[in-house]
């Protein structure tokens, strides 16, 4: 098909391309192909989870049963201290990472109380003040806490966020030193979160830590936290992610350095992973644009072993149970607000997103979506809706259908693909959507526009032409015209023989059902064989090929109609014998010629059908073939249009209306399939057809006598026997010409 017919539906398949792309290439955003993307994101996700439990990572929760016991948080830290001295002084951890932040300071001891008499009420008291002197270490707990954690592997956490417009920025606390000092990353067009306030831990625990990071997550426009920003920006400085300090922390504070892609240019975000140095080699954390880290989840709530935390302050965990285990401090109890919306739960603890990034990145487990996914995601789409726009066009609804389904499954399969084999989380959802929204287009287009042309060609030629042909029609509408036209077409009649003798001996309503038997079966043979019904004219059907569609094969068509009308109409005999109606019997005449084609008639009145000498002389034929008893005649010019059919020469003729005499044929069947009798019978008539021309009349009559005995009831025997009878006693002339003349019609 031309791809110019369908350039209107091509270019708005390439309009629904443009809109997918510019979402695509982030010029905007499509709220629900975003959502698309993260629920198809979330379903790889959960179906590929290793569902198993990382027993390297212990998360040690101030859960219900800890409030119970030890009272509401937070707790003064004397007991942090004990916990601290328990944890690597009898179980032996690696490290212990605090999802929790210190940004007040503990009061809890009385030592305030205390001082507040000591330079009051009791200043003049000498015992007294020896003895505050003597306990105020012990009721420091602060700088007892930070003492218990100084030169111990413990990775602080704080919180970092943005005020409101307008508002102050809010600090407290003191925030770590940075990973990447300010201005390390000038010039670059790295998309760091960026922050302006934060809430942090005592100056006096910060500075005894050997590190801190942020446990702020990524919360995406569902509410859903899917990312850790590995790096954030404050102050033109950046700062690591709680889970990020401590695997570094625990690898022996190795230095953080930023991952470039080979090819850097001004528009290229060029930072892909972030690096450790190890002493067993390099370990890469992969990042996006925002320099985030997709999280690897494990599996639902409890991929890694919950303690309570009371548990280790009374000593009732086994002393193995925790050696060398990597420790983080956090909460499930809901009335302390560390609950998460992630893509395994609703309602997921904020501690157990950390352990799942420290799992990740000790693994080497970390999906990938490093910046030039937006460069592969916008190829892919392109390759697939440039296809689609110029294909499904061209396509029949069913193939269509396929190729979008094909189209789909090989989106869909790269993609899996590249997410198992790959380890890299490509978005999928707007080439998906992209591709339905083609098919749908393609499907609607279809149907609203090109039903109503093949609705407009069945109103037109629907009486006239089978269904399959008004299905090609449609496709093809600039081919079909009901304007006069000229053009080469093969005309076919046939009539019933001695229907006036039959309608008389029925009465009306058989009559109707006899024609209605016959006309039904013989039109479905016509429309069978790509042919079109002119009229009905009482008992007779015209018909022609090639219009209103062309057809190269016109002549072939209507001989191969006019051969089953004959078969139809003998396989109907039974029927009507046993409904005791009489024998039905069809003369068929055929001509190929050039003749005009179109919409004829008045101002009142139009029909589309054919006129033309070649018309004419099909239905003289048809009227002939009485004459010869022949149920087929076909003209010199359809012979030579369909050269593999065994043909019988029949006469020379002369018919009513035409001064140039014609040959005339009689189709026996297509070369090869004709029996071997029919053959012998052809070639001795033959013989007597130059006989009959050479006024041979001897030879021409024993031939007829030998044919006569081999087909006894043979009409067109008997017709040149009468003939070779006549022109003996009634020679016709030396300057005969052969011709026999028609007077009627």
């Amino acid at each position: 098909m031309p791809v110019k017919k369908h350039a209107l539906l091509i270019g708005l398949c390439l309009v629904l391309v443009l809109v997918f792309l510019g979402n695509t290439a982030k010029f905007y955003q499509i709220g629900f192909v975003q959502a698309l993307d993260a629920q198809l994101y979330d379903y790889r996700l959960r179906l590929t989870m290793p569902q198993t439990t990382d027993e390297r990572i212990v998360i040690l929760d101030i859960d219900e049963k800890s409030l119970k016991e030890e009272g509401r948080w937070p707790w003064s830290r004397d007991r942090l201290a004990v916990l601290m001295d328990k944890l690597f002084d009898r179980y032996g951890v690696a490290i212990v990472g605090f999802d929790v932040v210190f940004a007040e300071k503990d009061e809890s001891s009385g030592l305030k109380m205390l001082q507040e008499l000591g330079h009051n009420q009791l200043r003049n008291v000498p015992q007294f003040q020896a003895v505050l002197a003597q306990i105020k270490p012990q009721l420091e707990y602060d700088s007892l806490f930070a003492e218990k954690i100084k030169n111990r592997n413990v990775v602080l956490g704080y919180y970092l966020s943005n005020s409101a417009k307008g508002a102050p920025k809010s600090t407290s606390g003191a925030l770590p030193e940075p990973v990447f000092k300010a201005g390390t990353f000038m010039g670059k067009p790295i998309g760091f979160v960026q922050w302006d306030s934060y809430g942090a831990n005592l100056p006096e625990l910060q500075k005894n830590a050997l590190s801190a990071g942020h446990f702020n997550p990524m919360v995406e426009t569902d509410g859903k936290v899917r990312r850790v920003p590995m790096v954030v920006e404050y102050n033109g400085a950046y700062y690591e992610a709680l889970s990020l300090a401590m695997v570094r922390t625990l690898l022996g504070s190795v230095p953080l350095a930023p991952g470039y892609a080979a090819v850097r240019n001004k528009d290229y975000a060029g930072l892909e992973w972030l690096e450790l140095n190890v002493a067993q080699g390099s370990l890469r954390i992969p990042v996006d644009r925002e320099v985030s880290t997709l999280i690897p989840y494990r599996g639902a709530q409890g991929s890694f072993r919950y303690i309570s935390l009371t548990d280790v302050l009374h000593d009732r965990v086994p002393a193995g149970e925790l050696k060398n285990r990597i420790i983080l401090v956090g909460t499930t109890a809901p009335g302390l607000m560390d609950m998460r919306s992630t893509p395994v739960s609703e309602v997921y603890p904020g501690v157990e997103i950390h352990a799942n990034m420290i799992s990740g990145m000790l693994d080497q487990n970390l999906k990938q979506q490093p910046p030039y996914v937006l460069g592969a995601e916008v190829v892919m789409l392109l390759l697939a809706g440039l296809a689609l726009s110029f294909l499904l066009p061209l396509l029949s609804p069913v193939k269509a259908a396929i190729v979008s389904i094909l189209t789909l499954l090989a989106v869909v399969g790269s993609n899996i693909a590249v997410w198992h084999y790959g380890n890299m989380a490509l978005p999928v959802a707007g080439t998906l959507l992209m591709i339905l929204a083609i098919y749908a287009l393609d499907m609607s287009y279809g149907y609203f526009v090109e039903a109503r042309t093949k609705r407009q060609i069945t109103s037109l030629f629907g009486q006239y032409v089978p269904g399959e042909l008004v299905d090609e029609m449609s496709e093809h509408p600039e081919q079909v015209s009901m304007a006069g036209d000229s053009r080469e077409m093969t005309i076919l009649f046939s009539d019933v023989r001695g229907f006036t003798t039959i309608s008389e001996g029925l009465d009306p309503k058989e009559l109707t059902q006899l024609m209605n038997e016959f006309l039904t079966p013989l039109t479905r043979v016509v429309y069978k064989h790509r042919g079109t019904i002119d009229k009905y004219m009482g008992d007779c059907i015209m018909a022609f090929w090639g219009a209103p569609l062309a057809d190269a094969h016109h002549a072939r068509h209507a001989i191969m109609a006019g051969i089953e009308m004959q078969q139809t109409l003998h396989d109907l005999q039974p029927h009507f014998k046993q409904r005791g109606w009489p024998e039905i019997h069809v003369g068929v005449g055929i001509n190929s010629g050039r003749v005009s084609v179109g919409n004829m008639g008045s101002e009142l009145r139009v029909a589309y059908t054919v006129m033309g000498d070649a018309v004419n002389l099909a239905s003289r034929l048809e009227g002939i073939t009485k004459q010869y008893g022949v149920g087929i005649i076909v003209g010199e010019n359809t012979r030579e249009r369909v050269p593999d059919f065994v043909y019988r020469e029949l006469d020379l003729v002369r018919v009513k209306g035409k001064d140039q005499p014609i040959k005339i044929f009689e189709p026996l069947g297509l070369q090869g399939q004709v029996e071997q009798s029919q053959l012998e019978e052809l070639k001795i008539f033959q013989q007597v057809l130059r006989s009959y021309r050479k006024q041979e009349w001897d030879k021409a009559e024993l031939d007829l006598f030998n044919l006569q005995r081999m087909s006894p009831h043979n009409k067109l025997y008997e017709v040149y026997a009468e003939r070779v009878a006549y022109f003996r006693n009634n020679p016709p002339g030396e300057n005969w010409d052969g011709v026999f003349v028609f007077q009627a019609k």
